[in-house]
């Protein structure tokens, strides 16, 4: 699984930080790509990486900022154009359909692939076969949700010899066995899964928390997560001002992500106001609280590979 920042900045685009998207590339998992928000010219982001939008199947919104959604008509318009004929399911906060509706109303956009709108609600919003996401109502000046994606068990390693020395032949059973399955054999022995893999292993769990301040249901989120993205729009000087605009520091960020027990956090949805030169310093606040915090960057590329969170070079 790897992480794509498409934006990192708050409120506005500057020249270092476009507006919040990102996505979660699923392709080894599911074959899919999942969208986290979509601020103004995310389709032009999109443009500067390897992510294909007619790969993209689902989209979260955290809450109806324009910041986070201002370039969703444009991106679902385009995608058409670009061999995106499969459907789409959109999940966000009551209004999102409305919205969606009159835009395209108004401007008579017509989108020839279906587009499930879903206005979630707090608790499980979405199961497949690989992934279970929830969602929960953080601190914000209006209706804003975070989203916790958790990765269901994967089965164990496959003992080929052990399972050969039980008569089984090459070929399909192996892969079922693999897959947990139960074979039964042309002589009628039943050769259970259990007894020819290793024990299943633990997927992984990823918090995608959007504009918040520090609250409990964040630390909840958050609870023994692989990796907490969250907002850090400030340093500790301008804390009063973002408790008012219902942001959080990079110092609360950090709280939220060692009170959860979470094994990484990436800070993300940075001021404009900070250059690249000031962070360091805005990092070490952060860390000063809970050591392992990586800084969001427009097309930095993390990946999640054997139970550790790998920076990639940028392309």
């Amino acid at each position: 699984m790897d992480i794509e920042f498409l934006g990192t900045g708050a409120g506005m685009p500057s020249k270092q930080r476009n507006t919040s998207a990102l996505v979660l590339d699923l392709t080894d998992e599911n074959k899919e790509n999942w969208l986290f928000d979509c601020g103004e010219a995310t389709q032009h982001q999109l443009l500067h990486s390897a992510i294909k939008p007619k790969k993209i199947t689902k989209i979260f919104i955290t809450h109806l900022h324009g910041d986070h959604i201002f370039g969703l008509p444009g991106f679902l318009s385009s995608r058409a154009f670009l061999g995106g004929d499969d459907s789409v399911d959109l999940y966000g906060p009551a209004g999102l359909k409305e919205w969606l509706q009159h835009t395209y109303k108004v401007t008579g956009t017509y989108l020839p692939y279906k587009l499930n709108v879903h206005e979630v609600h707090e608790g499980l919003i979405l199961e497949t076969d690989e992934f279970k996401v929830y969602a929960k109502e953080v601190q914000h000046v209006i209706q804003s949700f975070g989203f916790r994606i958790e990765q269901k068990e994967l089965p164990g390693t496959l003992l080929i010899d052990k399972a050969i020395e039980q008569g089984v032949p090459k070929g399909p059973m192996l892969q079922r066995l693999k897959d947990g399955f139960d074979v039964e054999l042309e002589n009628g022995q039943t050769v259970y899964s259990q007894d020819v893999t290793t024990d299943k292993k633990k997927g992984f769990v990823i918090a995608i928390i959007g504009d918040t301040s520090y609250c409990q249901a964040s630390v909840e989120l958050a609870q023994d997560a692989d990796i907490l993205i969250h907002e850090a729009t400030f340093t500790n000087e301008y804390a009063a001002g973002a408790k008012e605009f219902g942001h959080s520091t990079i110092v609360e960020a950090a709280t939220v992500a060692k009170e959860a027990n979470a094994k990484n956090l990436i800070a993300n949805h940075i001021s404009a106001r900070f250059m690249p030169g000031e962070m360091p310093a805005f990092l070490a606040e952060g860390t000063d609280v809970f050591e392992a915090i990586s800084i969001a960057d427009d097309f930095a590329r993390f990946q999640w590979k054997h139970g550790q969170l790998i920076k990639l070079q940028k392309n």
